[in-house]
């Protein structure tokens, strides 16, 4: 399904209602914002038979794992409205007064939290239900009491209108204004630029390339009032293979490493781009049955051409490398690639950029190591990551310490068991690491603490007792 552009005149529009919609929602009950977000998931729950058919054939994700995308957005948004019913979204912190004069006397200080205002939110391709018109920046910004302008996705413009069209009966059966959600569409950078430049816009959330997701940064810190832009650019999401893991479990681990590499056709913002082993005989033999599995996977087709053509292109820059040996390069079978994965040494890695660029789809770099000092320095070439796996590190151990120190330098998830592709919606999660993993490593798209990106902190001083009843709410 093709929709037409947006055009400027319809962009403005959008922003306009959501910025005359955006104190009426705010000072709402708390109850109202509640209500909406499991109005929102009753309203895709009752639409799955209509829904998950319409995103497989825009996106060819398959129904299996769309139906269980859309549970995870239906989830989220009812874990959003339990958040907002027990106050995350109205956090409240009271410094009673203290006679004098400063620094032991002060005045009574309440530090509330208000809503940022109207929120543009960029769809991704690859979770056309979880990332995309109500995922989880659109649940986190209705929770936070912000409208969104929802940018849609060229790569499933049907589902996107089909989603908006439910919402949109939502706010008017529960006599909310329609500016409280609104959605401009359209393939080229005109739509996006001109949403972020938006006067009415306090801020972006943003799930896609590196390469658009750096422009749309310029631009929101162009603006005559730069505002925030929260990006999730890209990830190579390093797993480190120790020796001791390989030898408890090693079959295991590789089996499950390659079920990750392929899982989604390796479109997902976590998937292992790189696996760091020693260059020993534990190490050799996880990479044996690790390209075993790989070439043995069926990965189904990517979501468009322009992520194939991407992946086809990282891959043969790859093949060409000279330092770089090509251990898997499985067919691709029709509209499907085959799996990759590849080798190369520490010193090539930490020598050459080009080799610690994400190459997204199901392909994969094995770096070997000599020892502890040269798995440090990969990890060290690495720039920002969403996650970093750990296998093997549960002793309480000086070179644990510092792999662990390591790994929390560079991303905002480590695991030390399973594979980093799974991502829980809960209050502990963090999904958002160093640059270019994310533009904001302080923050996470994923989990209840979204919420917090579009809240702006306020202090209250000597604030009336009604003010401070209403969460700073006038």
């Amino acid at each position: 399904m093709n929709l037409t552009d947006s055009t400027a005149t319809q962009i403005r529009a959008a922003c306009s209602a959501a910025a005359s919609a955006a104190p009426v929602y705010a000072r709402l009950p708390i109850s109202h914002r509640a209500a909406l977000l499991r109005a929102l998931a009753d309203a895709l729950l009752g639409a799955r038979e209509t829904l998950v058919p319409l995103a497989d054939r825009e996106t060819r994700l398959g129904t299996t794992r769309l139906n269980g995308e859309l549970d995870r957005t239906v989830f989220q948004l009812r874990g959003f409205a339990t958040q907002v019913e027990n106050g995350t979204a109205q956090p409240l912190l009271d410094d009673p007064a203290i006679p004098g004069a400063p620094p032991l006397g002060r005045q009574r200080l309440t530090r509330i939290a208000v809503p940022l205002g109207p929120i543009a939110m960029f769809a991704a391709s690859n979770f056309p239900f979880a990332f995309s018109v109500l995922g989880g920046d659109t649940a986190s910004a209705l929770a936070a009491g912000c409208p969104v302008v929802v940018k849609a996705h060229p790569g499933h413009p049907g589902l996107s209108r089909a989603v908006f069209d439910l919402a949109a009966g939502c706010l008017a059966e529960l006599h909310l204004p329609e500016g409280v959600l609104q959605l401009v569409q359209g393939s080229g950078v005109d739509v996006g630029l001109a949403l972020v430049r938006d006067p009415d816009i306090e801020a972006v959330a943003f799930t896609g390339s590196l390469r658009g997701g750096q422009a749309l940064w310029r631009e929101a810190n162009a603006r005559p009032r730069p505002i925030p832009f929260y990006g999730e650019l890209g990830s190579i999401n390093p797993v480190v293979a120790l020796p001791a893991a390989l030898q408890a479990h090693g079959p295991a681990l590789a089996t499950a490493l390659a079920g990750s590499i392929v899982l989604g056709c390796g479109q997902f913002c976590t998937c292992p781009g790189v696996v760091v082993v020693r260059d020993d005989d534990l190490g050799q033999a996880f990479v044996r049955q690790l390209a075993e599995g790989l070439a043995a996977a069926t990965p189904h087709a990517m979501l468009h051409a322009g992520i194939r053509a991407g992946f086809n292109a990282g891959v043969a820059r790859l093949h060409g490398h000279a330092a770089v040996k090509t251990l898997v390069a499985a067919p691709a079978g029709g509209e499907a690639p085959g799996a990759h994965l590849f080798a190369t040494d520490a010193t090539s890695f930490i020598a050459d950029e080009g080799l610690r660029e994400e190459v997204f789809g199901p392909s994969c770099l094995v770096v070997t190591v000599k020892d502890l000092d040269e798995t440090l320095d990969v990890l060290a070439a690495v720039q920002g990551s969403l996650t970093v796996t750990l296998w093997g590190a549960d002793e309480d151990t000086p070179d644990n310490h510092r792999l662990v120190v390591a790994a929390q330098r560079l991303a905002g998830r480590v695991l030390f068991s399973g594979v980093p592709t799974g991502v829980a919606v809960t209050a502990a999660q963090q999904h958002g690491g160093p640059w270019p993993s994310s533009t904001n490593a302080a923050s996470t798209s994923v989990g209840y603490a979204a919420m917090e990106r579009f809240l702006r902190p306020v202090a209250l001083q000597d604030a009336p007792a009604w003010l401070i009843q209403r969460r700073g709410q006038a």
